[in-house]
């Protein structure tokens, strides 16, 4: 199984705990690739992952099988190309969400391609969102949660897509959002591109993104994405899944307790072994 992640040295708390949460739950072999870059210029946080960082996780998700690997991209230069101070380099989120309508460019990505946001969690075997037959789609997605109800019944959340790259490649999807993405401002940049720019795309149900339900048995993707609460007050809400004391005292979510027990320890490991080495 291919996966795809996208981010900053920022990142690393999402990536770990997402594929702990993964390689513990399938017996699938992944191989996962990070996309990653340096707009430094932009915020002083917005560096590469570090190869340190990428040889961790590769460390964790080789313990669970010897054949799972992580693959750092760096496309800084592919990135400032294509969309370097464009109308939504400083969208809603960060410009890194912008780096997986590069995927088509990078000659190593495979045909089929599961892209993750780094704020899930795998509740289930992910093989079972994988092996969906996607061949006559783009890609398959879910409806985003409020997006369907005020923008477009088909709007979909672009948290986790199921991307058929050849097809991609074929209609040219993701460079039509590229030009997109340059020549027109939009308020939910990279997913916006993606929806305008779709000839056939395959929706899912909810399981495969659920997005702000942490209770439902039969979740196979959880997403922990922002939360719109009305009562007592309205507020937004927008706990991630390594913020574990808020993760069970406020969402009051265990299903990931066992995945979230060894990210905290493993992540613990990581900076013990940070530190030893800047000490030497």
């Amino acid at each position: 199984m291919n996966l795809l992640l996208c981010g900053n040295y920022k990142v690393f708390d999402g990536a770990l705990s997402e594929l702990i949460s993964i390689t513990n739950k399938t017996d699938e072999t992944i191989t996962c690739y990070i996309f990653t870059m340096d707009v430094s210029r932009i915020k002083p946080d917005y560096t590469c992952i570090t190869d340190e960082q990428i040889d961790f996780l590769n460390e964790v998700v080789k313990s669970k099988k010897t054949d799972n690997k992580v693959i750092k991209i760096d496309i800084t230069d592919l990135y400032e190309q294509e969309f370097g101070k464009c109308k939504n380099e400083n969208a809603y989120c960060t410009p890194y969400t912008l780096l997986r309508l590069l995927a088509d460019l990078i000659p190593e990505i495979p045909d089929k391609l599961l892209y993750l946001d780094i704020d899930m969690m795998a509740a289930d075997d992910i093989s079972k969102l994988y092996n969906i037959d996607i061949s006559e789609y783009e890609y398959a997605a879910v409806k985003e949660k409020y997006g369907h109800w005020f923008i477009s019944p088909d709007y979909i959340n672009a948290g986790m897509l199921l991307l058929n790259m050849k097809k991609i490649k074929e209609t040219k999807l993701l460079e039509k959002a590229r030009d997109l993405i340059k020549n027109t401002k939009m308020l939910f940049a990279d997913q916006d591109a993606i929806y305008r720019s779709t000839t056939k795309k395959l929706l899912l149900p909810r399981i495969y993104n659920e997005q702000g339900s942490f209770k439902r048995k039969d979740t196979v993707i959880c997403h922990f994405a922002k939360r719109l609460l009305l009562l007592p007050y309205p507020r937004i809400e927008n706990y991630k899944q390594w913020h574990v004391e808020q993760v069970h005292k406020v969402l009051k979510c265990h299903m990931f307790d066992k995945d979230l027990d060894e990210y905290l320890e493993l992540k613990n490991k990581f900076e013990n072994k940070i530190e030893r080495k800047a000490i030497v």
